[in-house]
């Protein structure tokens, strides 16, 4: 049955995109079709990302930590679990975490690039599609009747926030010629509104008074009862986990967020760390269930190793006050962390007869599978403490060099 999903497989797959994914492990990188065709260990990997599932189900909480070296798979594990989680009906984000581009600390910067790396199952587009027909639908049913907008949107997300996702539901008030050139309608820019919403939306700095001008014209009554203004990075952690219950309102399995590149938190000076960690311990140790959410972080070993070596008595200048407010290594005793193992020799003989294949349909040329399979893993064994990602860049080479010598 396998060997039949697997040529199934290939057959479906265009030349171009088989040969896309030859080159990118040549390179060291991962693709969709690699995922796909090349990934070991599924079994484990499922049981691993549906067991967060079913707790999800039941309003629970759930956060995921795949642990391993350097070239291990980390990235691959991750794109594997980002396609599970879209055919089981979630919203899925991927990011790379980076000191200098998108910190961890930085909470507004994580929720900007969760928002722009935003991935929906089915025919949903984009965010504003998704939300403005899901919550029109939602709200055109019999027991939702005497809703509105402003009740879909849990209470948790900002009020910022609430503000305006109910715009982007709501249509801008019509004003006719005369009142349009009044002195107090002189901020009635209708066309500009959708930009102003959508760039607020994603968390950029957009002027509080062209906001404003945006929920009065579109109908938002409640606006003024509250600061239109984010200013911690606690409010947009709680506005991801509130747009995780927003997904699940509307009809989503949740929100699977992925951090790659995790140890990039440790890799900075005290004072972000001690904000990372009190970010990290909402999630891994929320005081209340946290609805449709679910991150999957990536670390390598060195990630836990520097939190259990940091200085949790060591107290800042001039002030009577530890950095950290907890000793974080004892506090994640009980997180879940999935191992990365190094495949089998079994393993890596159903990759390599898979890896043939593949580059023989890629390159179109007829190798003899069976005996080409054979020298590779005589190959591979010369190199058994070689990252995995170095040993397939060896593999496709190999490969490579077959196929021109077939065509000499």
């Amino acid at each position: 049955m396998i060997a039949v999903d697997f040529q199934s497989f290939l057959n479906s797959r265009d030349n171009f995109k088989l040969r896309r994914a030859m080159e990118r492990l040549r390179e060291g990188l991962f693709d969709p079709v690699g995922v796909k065709s090349l990934t070991c260990g599924k079994a484990t990997l499922d049981q691993v990302f549906d067991k967060g599932a079913k707790v999800l189900e039941k309003t629970g909480s759930f956060h995921q930590c795949i642990l391993g070296t350097y070239g291990q798979g980390k990235s691959h594990t991750l794109n594997y679990i980002r396609q599970r989680a879209l055919d089981q009906g979630f919203v899925v984000s991927y990011i790379n975490l980076d000191p200098r581009q998108v910190p961890f600390y930085n909470f507004k910067e994580v929720y900007g690039a969760l928002m722009k790396a935003m991935v929906f199952p089915g025919r949903d587009k984009e965010f504003i599609d998704a939300w403005k027909t899901r919550a029109s639908k939602c709200l055109a049913l019999p027991e939702n009747s005497k809703k509105t907008c402003q009740d879909l949107i849990p209470e948790k997300i900002p009020h910022r926030f609430k503000a305006i996702l109910t715009a982007l539901v709501h249509k801008t008030i019509v004003l006719t010629p005369g009142k349009r050139k009044l002195k107090k309608h002189r901020r009635f820019k209708p066309r500009e509104f959708p930009w102003i919403l959508k760039n607020a939306l994603m968390g950029k700095d957009i002027p509080v008074w062209r906001l404003r001008a945006a929920l009065h014209y579109r109908q938002v009554p409640f606006y003024k009862e509250k600061s239109l203004v984010c200013k911690t990075p606690y409010q947009y952690l709680d506005l991801i986990t509130g747009m995780a219950e927003l997904f699940r309102i509307i009809g989503f399995k949740g929100w699977v967020v992925l951090f790659d590149e995790g140890e990039s938190i440790v890799q900075t000076r005290i004072t972000s760390r001690s904000k990372s960690y009190r970010l990290l311990d909402r999630i891994f140790c929320p005081e209340e269930p946290l609805k449709g959410f679910y991150p999957v972080f990536a670390f390598t070993h060195d990630f836990f190793t520097r939190v259990a070596d940091e200085p949790y008595d060591r107290l800042k200048p001039k002030k009577d006050k530890p950095y950290f407010d907890k000793n974080y290594s004892t506090a994640w005793q009980e997180i879940h962390v999935h191992n990365l193992n190094h495949l089998s020799s079994k393993e890596w003989k159903s990759l390599i007869h898979k890896l043939v294949q593949v580059h023989a349909r890629a390159y179109q040329w007829q190798p003899p599978v069976d005996v080409m399979a054979k020298k590779l893993n005589l190959e591979l064994s010369k190199y058994n403490g070689a990252e995995p990602r170095l040993k397939l860049k060896l593999l496709v080479n190999r490969l490579d060099l077959a196929q021109q010598h077939l065509m000499e």
